[in-house]
């Protein structure tokens, strides 16, 4: 039987976080990979869920709100879709364990227009901890949603990033403040 605990390693795609992404965190995005394949093999040993909420989108769709804010990402069947860097290999080395999977996301928030809080509540779920980018979008965004579910929430500082350090820095100290987020 797996653990009450969930690993959400969020967005981490090539569109994010690689050079040529097209909303590329850059660096900040970069340095990330080493410390969540880290937390990614910690929670698996642990038997932990581990589980990758992934962006997608159709390129400029008239009835997403993204599509006014930002070029086209994370279009399914394409390199910047792909998980980043070893995390990629992580994940393909590991996506058959039942314990282990990826899912669609068409909103910032995991919980918005998916089946999560289902999965998680019936696998007896009570503490989430996120990584993943960016900071103050998609993690900020999921994060809000399970405060308002009832999940404890643990931020791993050291493996979140974004294109705005301002973003990040703000989103961090939210977790704390306002959400009550354990900060590792």
């Amino acid at each position: 039987m797996a653990g009450t605990q969930a690993l959400l390693i969020i967005d981490y795609t090539n569109d994010f976080v690689a050079d040529k992404g097209a909303l590329t965190c850059g660096k900040p995005g970069q340095i990330l990979d080493q410390p969540i394949v880290e937390l990614a093999e910690n929670h698996f040993k642990a038997g932990d869920w581990v589980l990758f909420p992934t962006d997608v989108h159709t390129p400029n769709d008239p009835y997403h709100p993204e599509t006014k804010l930002f070029p086209p990402h994370n279009v399914r069947g394409t390199w910047g879709r792909e998980l980043f860097g070893q995390t990629k290999d992580w994940f393909d080395a590991h996506q058959d364990a039942e314990t282990v999977w990826q899912f669609d996301k068409t909103r910032y928030s995991a919980f918005a227009g998916t089946d999560l809080d289902l999965r998680l509540r019936e696998r007896h779920v009570d503490t989430l901890h996120l990584a993943g980018v960016c900071t103050d979008i998609c993690v900020l965004h999921t994060a809000i949603a399970a405060y308002n579910l009832g999940y404890h929430l643990v931020i791993h500082e050291n493996a979140v990033a974004s294109f705005n350090p301002t973003g990040h820095a703000w989103a961090l100290e939210h977790f704390k403040t306002v959400l009550g987020a354990e900060i590792s």
